[in-house]
């Protein structure tokens, strides 16, 4: 069961990675790279802000509706999703009130792409992927695609471009919503959040972590170097979605099995995922690093010398599906202050070493800051994790 939930959840990450690579290729296309980076830039904030304010809320549905129990509950417990949710929607408004004033429409969407992702995971708490693949993975992306093809079709301004981007989130919200109805796990407001609090630090790290190196070339080489960046590590998305799809598709399993005492198991699941992720995507890494300024020619002209960030961007990505899913595994073991330890470390390094070599090399350097953070957030648990085996 947990192999055919992993496919799934492959199949939604190949469609969302396929549509995010078309839609970063419409961009490119039709827009001067100034523009194109100015695009990719603000989308990204929405993306950070997003991930920092879902708060990890998405992880801990999963885990406790993959753990509820049968029993009784405590007089105070509430509904889980109003204790998840309550926190996180109050964020996202408050933030968008402050961003109205600069940046108008990513505040308009902002609250439905935080809220869609939380509600999507809180279907797969059961160990259901069906609406993973149906909401997240075809309909928001798909919809995106045709509404910033359609915005850039008409000739429409900027903001309406951030509005096409971010508006598909809108009937995922509602979709994931009514089929949650019913649900009846509950919990009290302590349980959940001193589960919850220490993994939506290390959310909100990830969320920096994976997104901060495309902003900060934005203020230090300009937006322009930005759109070459983003180009040239668009197909890491292509990685981080294979390792997302295989992980949705076995974290509820994970958890259930470390609750049930059988770590060996959950290892034995882990070290599964590892060699598929590297099995789908070392070819990939290969060929992208070989033929790297042949495909980067493919977003328009200039993007061919971003070749370099490319091949940095495959060799990192091979040690890092070698190592496979290891923070997801510390996760539902429990140990979530030492996954926030690790994703600390992590970003702390990329932002050092981006801070000393964006100025001077751009892309290049943002790159190999962006690979010393992912070594680090990689080979950390993977060693924690087999000296915890051993």
């Amino acid at each position: 069961m947990a192999r055919l939930r992993s496919v799934a959840g492959l199949a939604g990450a190949g469609t969302t990675a396929a549509a995010q690579f078309a839609v970063t290729l419409l961009i490119t296309r039709t827009l001067p790279p100034a523009e194109a980076g100015a695009f990719f830039t603000t989308t990204t904030l929405g993306l950070l802000l997003a991930g920092v304010l879902r708060l990890d809320t998405g992880n801990g549905l999963i885990y406790f509706r993959a753990r509820q129990r049968e029993g009784g509950v405590a007089t105070t417990a509430r509904p889980l999703l109003t204790v998840a949710l309550v926190p996180v929607i109050a964020g996202a408004l408050a933030v968008s009130v402050v961003l109205a004033g600069a940046e108008p429409a990513l505040a308009l969407v902002l609250p439905f792409v935080v809220v869609a992702d939380v509600l999507v995971a809180a279907t797969r708490g059961a160990g259901a992927m069906r609406e993973t693949l149906l909401l997240s993975g075809l309909v928001q992306p798909l919809a995106q695609l045709l509404l910033v093809g359609g915005a850039l079709a008409a000739g429409l301004s900027a903001p309406w471009l951030v509005v096409a981007w971010g508006i598909p989130a809108v009937p995922v919200v509602v979709l994931a919503a009514l089929r949650l109805r019913g649900v009846e796990t509950r919990t009290t407001w302590p349980e959940f959040w001193s589960h919850t609090s220490p993994r939506s630090l290390a959310a909100a790290l990830q969320a920096v972590f994976q997104r901060l190196d495309v902003v900060i070339v934005a203020l230090l080489a300009g937006p322009a170097e930005a759109a070459f960046y983003v180009a040239a590590t668009r197909f890491k998305v292509v990685g981080q979605l294979v390792g997302q799809g295989l992980a949705q598709g076995v974290q509820a399993e994970l958890v259930k099995k470390f609750a049930q005492g059988e770590p060996r198991a959950a290892r034995a699941l882990y070290r599964r995922a590892a060699r598929t992720q590297m099995a789908l995507t070392w070819p990939l890494w290969i060929g992208y690093a070989v033929f790297a300024p042949q495909i980067l020619q493919v977003f328009g002209d200039g993007y061919a010398h971003a070749a370099d960030v490319a091949i940095v961007l495959a060799v990192t990505m091979m040690v890092a599906s070698a190592c496979g899913m290891a923070d997801v595994v510390m996760i539902a073991s429990g140990r979530t202050r030492a996954s926030l330890g690790n994703v600390a470390a992590a970003l702390a390094v990329t932002v050092v070493l981006d801070l000393l070599l964006v100025p001077a090399h751009g892309a290049f350097g943002a790159a190999l800051g962006w690979a010393g953070g992912v070594l680090v957030k990689n080979l950390v648990p993977a060693a924690q994790l087999a000296r915890a085996t051993a």
